[in-house]
């Protein structure tokens, strides 16, 4: 009877040494959900519609639904957000030419 004791005794010590070392810790659990939190960011960032705008070589801007090999480009969402937004790509004194009104 002293041996099943002692076996049931040393699969349950066994078996609990087992689970202490195979948990995860409290940081290596935060780290788990913040990459999974930023691979869900990304998919979803990537099942948006956009397009991509580049320059090329000679300074003209291209616009296509499929982003260019070897050129720097931009990712534009297809969805804009709410609101009216001006951007330029000139600089800020490109107005100071203009007439007076």
């Amino acid at each position: 009877m002293r041996a099943v004791w002692a076996i049931a005794a040393g699969l349950l010590l066994g078996g609990g040494t087992a689970w202490w070392l195979a948990r995860e810790s409290p940081d290596q659990q935060a780290a788990k959900s913040a990459r999974a939190a930023e691979a869900a960011r990304r998919q979803a960032d990537d099942a948006r519609p956009a397009l991509y705008r580049w320059r090329d070589a000679q300074g003209t801007l291209h616009v296509g639904d499929k982003p260019p090999r070897g050129v720097a480009y931009e990712r534009i969402d297809r969805d804009t957000a709410p609101g009216i937004s001006i951007r330029g790509d000139g600089d800020a004194d490109a107005d100071s030419d203009a007439a007076p009104r």
